[in-house]
């Protein structure tokens, strides 16, 4: 139970790679806050579901307040909301591309600017941006996500140092994973999918919880001395 007694927040909770963390979190003993665009019902009694759209800063304000009420302090946030508006670059419309900033890096900044410094005010607290290897690597009709994804990482190195000052001892991270399993992903095309599997040194793609317990190492207490990294997940993948 490597998160007993532990408080997470984490963003995207309702499916995919989110919800895979949120129940490799909850198998770990934390209690879980889920946080996501659509309202679902909890599936465990140490879950909580709240509706929050996470590129709205008034919303993201309103949600961080619900959570107040409902605990007296959060242990780990894991942002790992986040879409896609995939095109070429000669096609992608401007609300393509804003639509992906909003909520792939301003929607991580909004939540972190609220929880991070109290976590700093508490001395203790880890922080887990969901990255992507697109960010690393960039790739092919998606310079929006990489963007946001690429920007995840120098958001990560920079809280890492700032919450840091004054004795803050917040942990700040990021994983990148490579493709994953996803439902998203049962719709690409199985030849596309061949040629992902072939792109790696493993041979095949990722499943969510494969990611999900690299977010529960850096959450919990066996990374006590990882900060400011990025944690690539991706087979071996060289896009």
């Amino acid at each position: 139970m490597l998160l007993n007694n532990k408080i997470a927040v984490v963003t995207g909770a309702s499916n995919g790679i989110g919800r895979s963390i949120v129940d490799v979190f909850l198998e770990n003993g934390a209690e879980v806050i889920g946080l996501d665009i659509i309202q679902v019902e909890p599936w465990n009694s140490n879950l909580k579901i709240l509706k929050v759209d996470v590129s709205s800063t008034t919303d993201c304000e309103r949600v961080y307040q619900e959570i107040n009420m409902l605990v007296d302090h959060i242990d780990i946030l894991v942002n790992c909301a986040g879409i896609t508006r995939d095109a070429m670059m000669r096609k992608m419309s401007e609300e393509q591309f804003d639509e992906v900033i909003a909520v792939n890096l301003k929607g991580v900044w909004n939540l972190t600017r609220l929880i991070g410094p109290a976590m700093q005010a508490q001395q203790s607290g880890s922080i887990i941006n969901i990255s992507s290897v697109v960010g690393v690597f960039g790739n092919i009709g998606q310079s929006n996500y990489a963007a946001t994804k690429a920007g995840v990482i120098g958001m990560t190195k920079s809280w890492a140092k700032e919450f840091a000052l004054k004795g803050g001892n917040v942990r700040v991270n990021a994983v990148a994973p490579g493709y994953t399993m996803t439902n998203m992903m049962k719709t690409v095309p199985e030849n596309l999918l061949d040629k992902f599997r072939g792109s790696t040194m493993l041979g095949r793609l990722a499943e969510p919880m494969e990611i999900a317990n690299c977010a529960l190492f850096l959450a919990s207490n066996l990374a006590s001395y990882v900060t400011g990294e990025v944690l690539n997940v991706n087979g071996g993948m060289r896009l």
